[in-house]
């Protein structure tokens, strides 16, 4: 190669690539255009092809016309000229067993989707205006801040009046919808490029790119940008698990297994029949994280949510005994995946002040939230799949049998302080035949709707940060299907709209109420004032944090029968004053209210010294004010 053009190989880039320290890999590889000499360069990792060469629109996807060169560290290299912006390659790669594939760009910013699968020459250019949100978020601090989290599919939210969404139509109206129902962030099902429509995008080719499928990268980054100026956080699923075996893709890459194990049966995934990742190879460490800090980098994300992180820890899931390799210790926790989380959350939340880390993580893993020098994965939060699992499986029963089942209710509040965790109602609990949320509640038509304000009542005075899936805040009695858009005709049947409109206030209530999340991981935030009541299938607790003037009790019936001089224990000589009532009439219910104030009497009740009698609607969940006599709230 020309000594002039050697001078434009960032050997050091390569280097740190090399060694598992890249954090910006995407300025280093695949193609960036270099202005003081007026070409575009070509980098590709693949250390053990033959040869390459770069095919596309400007050569007319000739294989001899542009050869690239091998320089140091397994990394081909070409410059080329008069190759513009959208214009079309692949890179045509001779493997070690003499085979041609040819491959899309490991790095494309932008590419093609489905079974046209070229990467696009893109140079970044977005003119941000969010500055003082992103101010802002630096000195945010998450654990004590409201979360309530909206989680989508960009491709299904609404009906757009052409084939797809599109990122700038989604942002107008996804961030003017937020904003008026109160949510604090979105959730974006993975966005990534990826060449199959059913995987939901949970199976991954462009880890650089944003999927081309909604529009440019530039309309990424506004719809990103939207959202930032109602203050509305973007949250992105990522998926570092596995990846898809398509040809054009990561798989084989070279003609050797360079992004998977190296041991083909641990490469193989046993139960989604794709590849996983080598996390001990330097370079797909690199790979991998620089892929995360693209987004917080040049598109502003606020989070990333980690998919199937059980996958990643555990090298015999799904596999049973003698069909794993077991780590160096003789165990069958990846060792190598611990330290590639520990490396990832270490890097992000170092160097993107104010972004979070989320696990999806279904084990009892210890320490997936506590930091990496303790022990732990680093993660800021995580799912908490035990308490969506208990109180789903609870709302299926007939309210009958609920007493027999109380713990499914209370067994949470065991362990809701081992981690920071969201409560979340996620897309995979409303597909495959498990009933929409609406669907899952038992009764008939109207007890479907109370019993799921009773639930939604429960989950946000709850320790733990907050996820609803689109539609389940207006009752679509569907299963979510990703090819067709959510049932908005809904909303003019009064019941559906009257659930959108308790979603609504029940997110602002608790946005307006720092009881629900000043102290969220802790019991200096939490006290049951009856937990036991498994007769009536009812619970009651307080919410609060030390210095506070007041606290909200929340009271929850999961029972059709309505109970007047319903006695509860009280800590302290209070007034109590109803905030919100899931069977208020606005909301579709039958109206049972607590009116005016109501006063705390001298009475002990179970180990409290004062006691208050109130009414428990049917079927329902009722917040309370409630204020001490006293100056401030003792704990």
């Amino acid at each position: 190669m020309d000594k002039k053009l050697m001078q434009y190989i960032p050997q050091n880039d390569i280097y740190l690539f090399n060694t598992g320290n890249a954090q910006k890999a995407w300025l280093c590889f695949g193609c960036r255009y270099i202005p003081e000499i007026g070409l575009h360069r070509f980098l590709l990792w693949a250390p053990n092809a033959r040869a390459v060469s770069l095919v596309g629109e400007f050569n007319g996807w000739d294989p001899a016309a542009t050869p690239m060169e091998r320089v140091e560290g397994g990394v081909w290299a070409v410059f080329v000229e008069n190759i513009g912006l959208g214009g079309l390659y692949k890179y045509a790669v001779t493997q070690a067993n003499g085979k041609v594939v040819w491959k899309t760009d490991p790095f494309a910013a932008w590419a093609q989707n489905g079974s046209d699968n070229a990467a696009m020459v893109y140079d970044d250019h977005y003119e941000w205006t969010d500055g003082a949100y992103m101010k802002k978020r630096a000195k945010r601090d998450f654990l004590h801040s409201p979360m309530s989290i909206y989680e989508l599919h960009a491709g299904s939210w609404k009906p757009f009046s052409y084939e797809r969404a599109q990122y700038r139509d989604l942002a107008d109206e996804l961030a003017a919808y937020c904003k008026e129902m109160g949510y604090t962030h979105v959730e974006l099902m993975p966005l990534m490029e990826y060449p199959f429509d059913a995987s939901w995008g949970y199976q991954v080719t462009g880890y650089y790119a944003p999927t081309s499928r909604y529009g440019r990268p530039e309309d990424f980054a506004y719809l990103v940008d939207r959202l930032h100026r109602d203050d509305i956080g973007v949250i992105m699923d990522w998926v570092p698990a596995h990846f898809p075996r398509d040809e054009h893709g990561l798989a084989n890459f070279d003609g050797t297994p360079l992004f998977e194990c190296k041991e083909k049966r641990m490469a193989e995934h046993p139960e989604w029949g794709t590849l996983i990742f080598d996390y001990a190879s330097n370079q797909v460490q690199s790979f991998l994280i620089s892929s995360a800090c693209k987004f917080f980098e040049e598109y502003h994300i606020d989070g990333i949510r980690v998919d199937a992180v059980s996958s990643m820890l555990y090298l015999n899931y799904g596999r049973r005994d003698g069909e794993y390799t077991p780590n160096r210790e003789g165990g069958y926790i990846n060792l190598d995946a611990v330290a590639f989380l520990q490396k990832l959350n270490r890097t992000i939340l170092v160097n993107y002040p104010g972004a979070i880390t989320i696990a999806e993580e279904s084990t009892a893993f210890p320490l997936i939230t506590a930091p990496p020098e303790n022990g732990g994965l680093g993660f800021c939060f995580k799912w908490d799949m035990g308490f969506m699992h208990d109180t789903l499986d609870y709302m299926q029963l007939d309210p009958y049998f609920r007493s027999f089942n109380h713990d499914r209710l209370t067994f949470s509040m065991m362990y809701t302080f081992s981690e920071n965790y969201i409560l979340a109602y996620s897309h995979d609990e409303v597909v495959h035949g498990k009933y929409s949320m609406i669907n899952k509640m038992s009764g008939d038509y109207d007890q479907k709707f109370a019993s799921l304000r009773t639930l939604y009542g429960y989950q946000f005075a709850h320790p733990g940060k907050k996820l609803t899936f689109m539609g389940s805040e207006f009752g679509q009695f569907i299963e979510w299907n990703w090819a067709q858009p959510l049932d908005w005709l809904l909303l003019d049947y009064p019941k559906h709209e009257a659930l959108r409109q308790y979603c609504r206030e029940l997110n602002h209530l608790y946005t307006a109420e720092d009881v629900f999340y000043r102290c969220d991981n802790s019991w200096d935030g939490f006290r049951w004032l009856n937990v036991n009541d498994r007769d009536r299938s009812t619970i009651a607790f307080l919410r609060t944090y030390p210095g506070a003037e007041h606290g909200i009790v929340c009271v929850c019936n999961f029972t059709p029968n309505r109970y007047d001089e319903f006695v509860i224990g009280l800590p302290q000589a209070s007034t109590l004053h109803e905030v919100l009532n899931s069977d208020d009439e606005r909301y579709g219910g039958g109206g049972v209210k607590n009116s005016g104030t109501i006063y705390s009497h001298h009475i002990g009740f179970l180990d409290m010294e004062h006691s208050a009698k109130i009414t428990v609607p049917p079927m329902s969940c009722v917040y309370f004010r409630y204020r001490p006599k006293k100056q401030h709230l003792h704990h």
